[in-house]
Formats: structure tokens, C-alpha cells, sequence
């Protein structure tokens, strides 16, 4: 799961951490985002039931739907 502020949301750490940048030496950055990055485990009965319950903990817990947008990715167990 990733989770990032909205683009019309400030984003001071993304801010921050293009400054360090370009102090140093990276001049070619141009800008930053940053984002939280979740791995979850879970059981479901099959990918449509799995999206649904990360869909779920997305928009419940892990991301402010006000301020963040999020966007997951499933992989099946190996």
C-alpha cells in the first residue's frame, strides 16, 4: 500500500528532503514527495475479497482521505 499527500496538500518533509538534496550536489532535483509505503499479510477467500479488505484499511486507518490518496498493489502468496 502507498499512501502520499494529495498534490494540493504542502508536503514539507517532500520539501526538506529536496533541499538536503540539492545542498547536496544533486541540483537536478526539481522537487520531492514522500509517501508511507504498508506491507500487509492477510488471508482472503480470493484477489476481489483481498482488494476489498486493503481498500478497507485504506480508507478506515491508513490514509486521511482528506489530505492523502493511496493506490495498492496484491501478490499472491508464495
Amino acid at each position: 500500500m502507498y499512501v502520499a499527500l494529495k498534490p494540493t496538500v504542502n508536503d514539507p518533509e517532500g520539501l526538506a528532503i529536496a533541499n538536503a538534496l540539492g545542498s547536496l550536489g544533486f541540483g537536478t532535483v526539481q522537487g520531492v514527495r514522500s509517501g508511507k509505503y504498508f506491507q500487509v499479510r492477510l488471508v482472503a477467500e480470493d484477489a476481489k475479497a483481498a482488494a476489498e479488505q486493503v481498500d478497507q484499511m485504506c480508507s478506515r486507518l491508513l490514509a486521511n482521505p482528506v489530505i492523502e490518496t493511496y493506490e495498492f498493489e496484491l501478490e499472491k502468496a508464495r
